[in-house]
C-alpha cells in the first residue's frame, strides 16, 4: 500500500452496444486520463480494466499521485463488487476512491465534486455503497441533465448523446479529467473551489 495511491474508478456498462451512451459518461472520462497519462488499460483479477500512472502535477513541480485507473467490467448496477475488489487489492481507503459517473441532476456539460452522500437513485453508485460499507468516496459527478418530456431515465441514460451533446462531450471529458486530477493532486476542497467557480 502506498500513502499516495488513489484508486479512480470510471463506470459504465460492457460492450461496444453501450460504448457511446449517456450511462458510459464515466467509462469516456477514463479514457480521457489514460489519453493524458500514457496508461493502457488491461485486464485485472478484481473484474476491472486498469491502467497505472502518475496523475497531474504537485504544487513546485513534482510528479502528481500514483493512480490505479480502472473500469469495471461488470454492469452498472453491480459495479459494488469489482470497486470493493480493487480498494481492497491495492490497499486503497474509500476516501481515496475517485468514482467517475453521470449525473442527472446536474446540466448537460457541468462537473460536481462531493464525498459522501446520497446516491440520487444511481444504482451503480447505491451498489458501490453498500460493498464499500460506506457512502465516504469521492464522487465526479459529470452532468448529463434530464431527459426531455415524459421519457423514461433508465432509456435516456442507456442512449448515445444527441448530435448536438456530441459536439460539446470533448469539453466535458476534459473537465471532469481536470477536476479527478485537481482533487489527487489539490485535495477535494481545493478541487472544488476551481471546478465549481468556473463561470
Amino acid at each position: 500500500m502506498s500513502a499516495d495511491l488513489w484508486c479512480v474508478v470510471g463506470l459504465g456498462n460492457p460492450g461496444p452496444q453501450y460504448a457511446g451512451n449517456r450511462h458510459n459518461l464515466g467509462q469516456m472520462v477514463l479514457d480521457e486520463l489514460a489519453r493524458r497519462t500514457g496508461a493502457t488499460f488491461s485486464t485485472h483479477r478484481t473484474r476491472n480494466v486498469v491502467g497505472e500512472a502518475r496523475l497531474g502535477v504537485l504544487p513546485g513541480g513534482a510528479p502528481g499521485p500514483r493512480v490505479v485507473l480502472a473500469k469495471p467490467t461488470s454492469y452498472m448496477n453491480t459495479s459494488g463488487g469489482p470497486v470493493s475488489a480493487l480498494a481492497s487489492y491495492f490497499g486503497v481507503p474509500p476516501e481515496r476512491v475517485v468514482v467517475v459517473h453521470d449525473e442527472l441532476d446536474i446540466p448537460f456539460g457541468d462537473v460536481r465534486l462531493k464525498i459522501g452522500g446520497g446516491e440520487g437513485g444511481h444504482n451503480g453508485l447505491r451498489d458501490i455503497t453498500k460493498a464499500l460499507g460506506t457512502k465516504d468516496y469521492v464522487r465526479v459527478r459529470a452532468g448529463v441533465g434530464r431527459p426531455p418530456g415524459r421519457m423514461d431515465t433508465a432509456d435516456f441514460v442507456l442512449k448515445d448523446f444527441s448530435s448536438t451533446e456530441r459536439k460539446e462531450l470533448p469539453f466535458l471529458l476534459d473537465l471532469a479529467a481536470d477536476a479527478v486530477e485537481a482533487v489527487v493532486t489539490e485535495g477535494l476542497v481545493a478541487a472544488q473551489n476551481r471546478i465549481h467557480a468556473r463561470p
